[in-house]
């Protein structure tokens, strides 16, 4: 994944010096390697459709909604270790204790964590990855880059998914135990779990984008800066290489009108 960064950073197309405004735009996109980008994003939905969907289609018409949720809270909760490791690294010990309490909650009364009991006693759940952690020490993004597979990033947050696999104590004990499938199955039901939870965003996104590709990298960032800022929004994650005037809701790299209401939706919280 780092190695693909690299490449597509090489690739990356030189910034137009000439021309004040195509400058002024290149900065607020932040996709100087955007022919590549299209190309790998080309190459995920063809992906998708071909086996991705297909899978996840038969997995929602023979589980229902109740067995779905329950299968993705137990994920949620099994990632438990690295949503607390990651509230240690960004000093927030409130939320640090919080993730305790939700554990200790789902993984009793919660069935292992089948039902999000933690929830329904006022314990809301939220995200924390290294790449966040990263932002809220100071690094920033860096540009914007389409992996294989794994879909929208950039190297803060790609590198982030590598440090995030071996803070997990589940991948500590499938490799010291020879259990190498465990990591790979749940990696594979993850999959299906996430382009289930997405199954209607990504049906209305791409019905109503003028460009589909545009529009998943607007959402993209406006999620994850919801989510650095612990949704008090972009304008309180200013970390390096953001440039002064660049705003995820500019209308210029706006897909449709539906896509900033699916990402306003998201919990709000604490700024960090």
């Amino acid at each position: 994944m780092l190695l693909l960064a690299v490449f597509t950073l090489a690739s990356c197309a030189s910034a137009p010096s000439n021309d004040p405004e195509a400058l002024t735009e290149y900065s607020k996109i932040n996709d100087p390697a955007e022919p590549t980008n299209r190309f790998i994003f080309g190459f995920n939905q063809g992906l998708d459709k071909a086996i991705i969907k297909p899978v996840t289609a038969l997995y929602r018409a023979i589980f229902p909604d109740v067995v779905r949720n329950g299968v993705h809270n137990f994920l949620n909760n099994l990632k438990t270790p690295v949503v607390l490791a990651n509230d240690i690294l960004q000093g927030e010990a409130e939320r640090a204790g919080d993730t305790v309490i939700r554990f200790a909650i789902n993984s009793t009364v919660g069935i292992a964590g089948f039902r999000d009991q933690a929830a329904d006693w006022g314990w809301e759940p939220h995200e924390e990855d290294f790449g966040q952690t990263l932002a809220v020490w100071g690094v920033g993004e860096g540009p914007y880059i389409m992996l294989p597979l794994f879909g929208p990033s950039n190297p803060r947050d790609a590198i982030g998914k590598v440090v995030d696999f071996f803070l997990d104590p589940i991948n500590w004990w499938a490799e010291n135990s020879d259990n190498d499938w465990v990591p790979l199955t749940r990696t594979l039901i993850n999959g299906i779990d996430t382009r289930d939870q997405l199954w209607d965003v990504l049906d209305d996104l791409e019905k109503s984008s003028i460009d589909f590709y545009a529009a998943i990298r607007s959402l993209y960032r406006q999620r994850r800066n919801e989510d650095i800022s612990n949704g008090t929004g972009s304008k309180n994650n200013e970390t390096p290489n953001f440039s002064d005037n660049f705003e995820l809701d500019d209308p210029s790299d706006q897909p449709a009108d539906n896509s900033s209401k699916i990402v306003s939706g998201k919990n709000s919280g604490t700024a960090k």
